[in-house]
């Protein structure tokens, strides 16, 4: 569920960590059906033998594939609601960058910061969220952006 706040407790909030998502793991399986469905079969993501032959040493996820995961991550507990609200949208990035490669098999995670609220009018919210997705055990994030949601 994430944080749940009313109108008059949302700044005290901003520039915190919000909260950080379970591992999940990016399966072969789950790329195939991204790959299928956006129709982006390059190699590296489907064919773990041709991919075991580059210098990732096997199959990678998409870079949207990993970015599409937020959404997951914010429903499982990681995002704001506010309270007297019906819905959330996607209103897009100001920025995303794809830091390092997801190899297939490994565990992920979102980590998110509140960056900045704005009431763009009344009963409506324009919330801007610092995500990055997590590798474990690697030291480098697979991407970092800075998400804007639309709450009203």
């Amino acid at each position: 569920m994430g944080l749940l706040l009313t109108r008059d407790t949302l700044e005290d909030h901003v520039g915190e960590e919000i909260g950080v998502s379970p591992w999940v793991e990016v399966t072969q399986a789950d790329v195939n059906s991204f790959a299928e469905i956006t129709r982006d079969s390059q190699f590296i993501h489907i064919d773990p033998e041709s991919a075991a032959q580059t210098p990732f040493g096997g199959t990678i996820a998409h870079g949207f594939f990993t970015l599409s995961l937020l959404t997951y991550f914010l429903d499982e507990g990681v995002g704001v609601s506010i309270e007297g609200t019906k819905m959330g949208i996607n209103y897009g990035f100001d920025k995303v960058r794809f830091l390092a490669p997801v190899r297939v098999g490994k565990r992920i995670r979102g980590r998110i910061k509140l960056d900045s609220v704005e009431e763009s009018k009344p009963g409506q919210f324009r919330l801007n969220y610092e995500v990055a997705i997590e590798i474990e055990d690697e030291g480098k994030p697979a991407l970092i952006a800075e998400w804007l949601t639309v709450v009203n």
